[in-house]
């Protein structure tokens, strides 16, 4: 099929654009801004459009014509981040209906089993993106992932931030919520087969072969950097603090950490009953190999690190040539990221 993929130059995105090449699709990739295919290292196969998901005219051009589209944008980098993904989404909708799009796949976050008044407003936002997509008059699907594993990953790289920054760590009692994270090869897999004609519809979790809780998963983390770190349980830590303190220790974007802690308060983990299995029974990538794999600078399969990933995510070369303890590299380089941010 003829694919555009909104978003494209996102983490996922990135990696999914040849993973559809290699799945014999057309693609067309488009984002925000004008995309770079030097960036991303695509080659001529790859169609690159300019698309913003609010401007109805930008979406109706890049959505002509083609017989699916794979949404990916999501705005949590923005303080207004519910209403522009809620336009997005009503946009997009409505442009698939207008040119008869045959098949539509979003990637959202997985619900936690509680009253919607109780969820944060990055889940909210995603179950309302979620619901105004799957209503669009087409074959819809609707991928719930949680942590999302492997290097340049927004979520993945904010816990290893912080499971190797501090020797010891004040863990609060609120996060000992279960898990569900899924590797990115994985993630990729049920886009693919979210796009053909057999594949699954709705709204359908996807989740890794391992449940643990959050500070089991930062465990895992320091392990995989070959670190040795102590947590320690800190029953009096209010989440808007946590959050702020998470923004300051970590060279991910302010607002996007915020709300990501917001979403720490219950298990997010899959559904019994509505959980992708994949269709070839190959089996879903470990939580250890998949960390492993991120972990390995000269891993270059779809968990390893690309140089199109967001600047943030990157270790400084010099501050890793230097002989110097993990956590006085990690400090250099959060402070190295403080000083360019403020010259920017």
């Amino acid at each position: 099929m003829k694919v555009l993929v909104l978003g494209a130059t996102g983490y996922v995105g990135s990696r999914l654009v040849p993973h559809l090449l290699d799945l014999g699709h057309d693609v067309v990739a488009a984002s925000s801004s004008q995309p770079d295919p030097d960036r991303f290292g695509w080659d001529e196969r790859v169609v690159m459009a300019r698309c913003d998901v609010t401007d109805a005219a930008s979406v109706a051009d890049a959505v002509a014509g083609v017989d699916a589209v794979v949404y990916l944008v999501h705005s949590l980098q923005r303080s207004d981040f519910t209403d522009r993904d809620r336009i997005g989404a009503e946009t997009v909708a409505a442009a698939v209906e207008e040119h008869g799009v045959r098949r539509l796949v979003y990637l959202s976050g997985l619900v936690p089993d509680a009253p919607e008044s109780e969820l944060s407003a990055h889940i909210s936002s995603r179950l309302e993106v979620e619901r105004i997509l799957l209503a669009a008059d087409t074959e819809a699907t609707a991928l719930r992932a949680g942590v999302v594993i492997g290097a340049g990953s927004t979520s993945f790289e904010i816990i290893r931030q912080i499971a190797t920054l501090f020797v010891v760590q004040p863990v609060p009692l609120w996060m000992n919520h279960r898990v569900q994270p899924i590797a990115v090869s994985d993630v990729l897999r049920a886009i693919g087969e979210a796009l053909d004609d057999d594949g699954p519809r709705g709204a359908v979790d996807i989740g890794g072969p391992d449940v643990v809780t959050y500070p089991s998963l930062m465990s895992a983390c320091s392990r995989g950097a070959g670190l040795s770190r102590v947590r320690l349980p800190a029953p009096v830590a209010p989440a808007g603090i946590v959050g702020l303190a998470t923004a300051l220790a970590t060279t991910a974007p302010f607002h996007t950490v915020t709300s990501l802690i917001e979403s720490l308060h219950h298990d997010m983990v899959c559904r019994p009953g509505h959980t992708w299995t994949p269709r070839d029974g190959g089996p879903l990538l470990g939580l250890a190999e998949a960390i492993d794999r991120a972990s390995d600078p000269s891993y270059d399969g779809p968990e390893g690190a690309l140089s199109s990933d967001p600047s943030w995510t990157r270790p400084h070369r010099l501050l890793e040539a230097l002989p110097l303890p993990a956590t006085t590299r990690a400090a250099a380089r959060l402070a190295l990221h403080r000083v360019r941010t403020l010259l920017a």
